[in-house]
């Protein structure tokens, strides 16, 4: 018997566990769209509070750093002690925070309660993969990886469309209220299925683990060294700020050694050992490249079209919407067919979005005076269907060889990549679209040289895929 068939009841071999894995998407969608969703209502939040440039930053980007740091530890959380209660525990904060952002009455109420639904966003997310882990085996993991991947493309795609509708029902000044409130209703209803349908064991432990705080504070310090300079970029002035990533790569290596040292004693918060899986760690190494070029695409493409052609936040999302529906059609074909492919699929993808964005710059650049969201749709679908073959896949076959008791853990620190290839993404090409932007005023040429940028960082882990695919050759 597999250790996944050890570690579900018998109650969920049946549909039982496609309802509790449907609970778990609508929280990773949820927790996933305010990632995207709050960069069109900035200008509304700007009227609203009257905010500062600095408090706007930490409103978008303290979400994503308390998102990152707690991924591992929640995932190892749930290892230990059952995904159920950190599930819930993290819909509830979640809920609560969102419904406390809604309220706020000044920009740094707002941004506390934005780190807070961050940190609750992480803590709910390395579930649901470790979920998947849990109840499914082998290779019929693809189809709810496949879903995984649908819900993520989907989400962040389709968050600049929501925010955009939320703002104009509910008007200019106050729309961006309600940004946060559609999650109350939401968390409220994915709390009590999830305690009713999440299975609550821990995955077939029988000796009760000892905390690893010390690996906590390393990781916690490491990833915060790296996040901290990207995303107050705009706001630490000088080139001081870039020494906290030498510090932060620094602390990293300590934690690894630390953990490779606590392995020793007992199980620890992250196996490094995963690394020397080469699925697992060329895996990862793709997530980190394309989630760089990936996520940043949306917030150059949000800012040329609302601040810098004066479109609503409304039809900014409805340009958007072809990627989303080219990653939602894609994904859930991904993940019927990446067990018969293998990473050559993920290559195939990545090279569909590096040429879709190309076309996106290409297009703009021979019909300038032409509507954007008409111009931009054809390609941008392309490149949507692309990244349906990306990360569905790619998280299938980065974690086919992880075992269950470390899915939580496994799951949390390939998530933490992500993290931080979107903080660095957005400060690269956001450098690039703002320097431009500066220069001479010239939006449309912004807009192209950031996103071929973004193309170029996504042609990285292209690059990476055609290794594994080459090594596997080999081998073969």
């Amino acid at each position: 018997m597999t250790d996944a068939a050890r570690a579900a009841p018998e109650s969920y071999d049946g549909r039982r566990r496609w309802q509790a894995l449907g609970v778990g998407l609508v929280a990773a969608f949820m927790t996933l769209l305010d990632i995207s969703i709050v960069n069109v209502a900035i200008p509304s939040l700007d009227r609203g509070l009257d905010a500062s440039p600095a408090d706007l930053q930490w409103v978008l980007s303290g979400y994503a750093l308390a998102f990152g740091l707690v991924l591992v530890p929640a995932g190892r959380f749930g290892d230990v002690h059952g995904r159920r209660n950190a599930f819930v525990f993290g819909i509830a904060l979640f809920t609560a925070t969102s419904a406390v952002a809604g309220l706020a009455q000044s920009a740094t109420w707002l941004v506390l309660a934005r780190l807070l639904q961050g940190a609750a966003a992480g803590l709910v997310n390395p579930q649901v993969t470790g979920m998947i882990q849990q109840l499914f085996q082998g290779p019929e993991r693809a189809r709810p990886f496949g879903l995984l991947g649908a819900t993520i493309g989907i989400s962040t795609a389709i968050g600049p469309l929501l925010g955009g509708v939320l703002i104009a029902a509910g008007g200019p000044e106050h729309g961006w209220r309600w940004v946060f409130f559609v999650n109350v209703p939401v968390g409220i209803v994915a709390m009590v299925l999830g305690w009713r349908l999440i299975p609550h064991r821990p995955v077939g432990q029988t000796v009760r683990r000892r905390a690893d705080p010390v690996g906590v504070l390393l990781l916690g310090v490491g990833v915060t060294l790296l996040l901290l300079p990207m995303v107050q970029r705009e706001q630490w002035h000088g080139p001081a700020k870039w020494l906290l990533l030498p510090a932060g790569l620094i602390t990293l290596v300590g934690f690894t050694f630390w953990e490779r040292r606590y392995a020793r004693r007992g199980p620890p918060l992250f196996d490094v050992g995963l690394f020397r899986v080469q699925s697992y760690a060329l895996g990862a190494l793709i997530a980190l490249s394309y989630f760089g070029g990936f996520t940043a695409i949306f917030f150059i493409f949000t800012l040329y079209l609302q601040t810098g052609l004066g479109y609503s936040a409304l039809v900014a999302g409805l340009a958007i919407t072809p990627f989303a529906l080219g990653s939602a059609v894609a994904s859930a074909i991904g993940g019927r067919i990446v067990n018969r492919f293998g990473r050559p699929l993920v290559a195939a993808g990545l090279l569909a979005v590096v040429v879709g964005l190309g076309l996106v710059a290409l297009a703009i650049e021979v019909a300038p005076h032409a509507p954007v969201p008409w111009v931009t749709a054809a390609p941008l679908l392309l490149a949507g269907i692309g990244s349906g073959l990306v990360i569905a896949p790619n998280q299938t076959l980065t974690l086919s060889e992880v075992p269950v008791p470390q899915a939580g853990s496994g799951a949390g620190m390939l998530q933490t990549g992500q993290r931080i290839g979107s903080a660095a993404g957005i400060a690269a090409v956001g450098a690039v679209f703002f320097s431009a932007v500066g220069s001479d005023n010239d939006w449309s040429k912004a807009f192209e040289q950031s996103l071929l940028v973004s193309a170029g960082i996504i042609a990285l882990a292209l690059l990476v895929a055609l290794v594994d695919i080459f090594r596997h050759r080999r081998h073969a």
